[in-house]
């Protein structure tokens, strides 16, 4: 146990930095506006690094690597179509939604953005999106646990519950303290910590891979004889499912709330520049670390027991096998960064839907801001005990349950929002229709249809697609009121665009 005793005293050291920061963060808090969206008040470098950081949870360093060792570069295809979904999001919804949030009565949460958006004055289509957050995000946050528990009951022996509960206990507590400044500025040190760990483990495996390293694809293909081949056995459906994670992007609220918090819109193409730099460089770095392990593990038989039983853990095996335990509690700390700086972002999406979108606007319209402080605290208390009991069960699967809350918010939001941005015809009655349809599609497909091999995303985004251009152009036009706001909020974004290009 001598040995884990740094790698220990690392994380509490780095435990007790995040709450620093929520402390911190606690004092710049003032209002609701500010524990949720920041005052909207996030520069490029902190909107780039807190997006990929609440982006790329414990799936990056876990569920990836370990695809990559259980099957080779074939699972490569899904880092592929993330890029792809990444840089689109950036480009077409970012500037985009961050204009149209705030012309929209400086919309604070999703649900609130598409009411102002529809002109939804019966709020039919905030109790649906707020729905649609709860039930996903419970499975998404569930996945953040599982993530956490796997690292400390893999690092310290400790057995999965109490595992599960010191992991959650840590995220919690500076999500509740410091809210979204809170989160932001830890993601963004988080952010820094993963890309350190992704390009410092992968250089470490292949020097100790010693005198095979030039033989490396060798050594791979003999243990996997089609890892190196990207298409493998792969039809088309499996390589469109693989690619299709990129389609999630459009309709991830933790993401798009970075959006929405950017200080302008002249941020985005910068913060575009630097997330999309993190981003490839973190995928390339949790692709090779699984590649490379199969090689190392293969050479090293004597110390490949625990990523047989589980490849999840392969970075955290080479990690602890590779470094000294002080350098990889630094290392490893990645992995809880990681898992921290999503799992508290959904916290808090989950909070504000609660708290903006069913507390204030049907129980308590009058709530003062201090009022509406503690209420969203004592909302990610209750949204985490849930996402707790569902990761109880210690067979659940990192990459599975974040394949299904992913698929969940891509089909229900991803073409309500993409639309939302670009067609001024679209209806009430076609935002209603998409996201019940996305939804729907995606827990059907789940549950009915999945021995297809289809990813579920690609059904569900497909028909909410059609769904709304459907109702919407069989439903009567929307008000004036609500197209004049569309239009308001287009020539504003045209107008800042072309003010940034003229400066460059």
């Amino acid at each position: 146990m001598s040995q884990l005793n740094p790698t220990l005293i690392t994380f509490i050291f780095y435990i007790v930095a995040m709450l620093g920061i929520g402390l911190y963060a606690y004092k710049a808090t003032t209002n609701f506006d500010d524990y949720i969206l920041g005052g909207r008040s996030l520069g490029s470098v902190v909107t780039a690094l807190s997006a990929g950081a609440s982006d790329m949870s414990g799936w990056l360093l876990m569920g990836l690597p370990g695809a990559i060792y259980l099957s080779g570069l074939s699972e490569a295809w899904i880092a592929i179509g993330l890029i792809i979904g990444a840089w689109l999001n950036w480009l077409l919804v970012a500037g985009r939604l961050r204009v149209h949030t705030e012309v929209q009565h400086n919309a604070l949460t999703l649900p609130d953005y598409f009411t102002s958006r529809f002109g939804d004055t019966k709020k039919i289509l905030r109790i649906i999106s707020a729905f649609v957050i709860l039930i996903f995000f419970a499975i998404y946050c569930a996945s953040g646990m599982v993530a956490g528990a796997r690292l400390f009951e893999s690092l310290f022996g400790w057995n999965y519950t109490s595992a599960l509960w010191i992991g959650a206990i840590a995220t919690i507590s500076y999500v509740c303290i410091g809210g979204f400044l809170a989160i932001s500025w830890t993601d963004t040190f988080q952010a820094g910590l993963m890309i350190f760990a992704l390009l410092l483990a992968p250089i470490m495996t292949y020097m100790a891979i010693g005198d095979h390293a030039q033989q490396v694809t060798a050594v791979v293909e003999s243990v996997r004889p089609l890892a190196n081949n990207m298409i493998s056995d792969l039809g088309v459906v499996a390589i469109l499912s693989s690619m299709a994670w990129g389609l999630g992007y459009f309709g991830q609220p933790h993401i798009l709330v970075r959006f929405m918090a950017a200080d302008s819109v002249k941020s985005i193409p910068s913060a575009r520049r630097i997330g999309m730099t993190w981003m490839i460089l973190c995928l390339g770095g949790a692709v090779a670390v699984g590649y490379l392990g199969i090689a190392y593990f293969n050479i090293h038989p004597e110390h490949a027991a625990a990523v047989t039983a589980n490849p999840e853990t392969v970075f955290m095996e080479l990690t602890k096998i590779l470094f000294n335990p002080w350098v990889s509690g630094v290392v490893l700390a990645a992995i809880l960064a990681a898992v921290m700086s999503t799992l508290s972002c959904q916290l808090l999406v989950c909070s504000s839907t609660l708290t903006e979108d069913l507390y204030k606007a049907f129980i308590r319209k009058n709530a003062s801001q201090k009022e509406l402080v503690w209420i969203g605290r004592l909302m990610v208390l209750a949204i985490a005990v849930l996402a707790i009991i569902l990761a109880l069960n210690p067979e659940s699967k990192v990459l599975g349950l974040v394949a299904y809350a992913w698929a969940g918010f891509g089909a229900a939001f991803g073409p309500l929002i993409l639309l939302s941005l670009f067609w001024k015809r679209m209806t009430l009655n076609g935002a209603i229709a998409g996201m019940i349809v996305g939804a729907a599609t995606v827990i059907l497909w789940k549950n009915m249809m999945a021995d297809t091999g289809i990813y579920e995303i690609i059904p569900g985004f497909i028909l909410s697609l059609i769904s709304i251009v459907i109702f919407s152009l069989i439903s009567k036009a929307p008000s004036k009121e609500v197209t004049d706001r569309f239009d308001q909020a287009n020539a504003l974004y045209e107008k800042e665009m072309l003010e940034l290009k003229s400066k460059q």
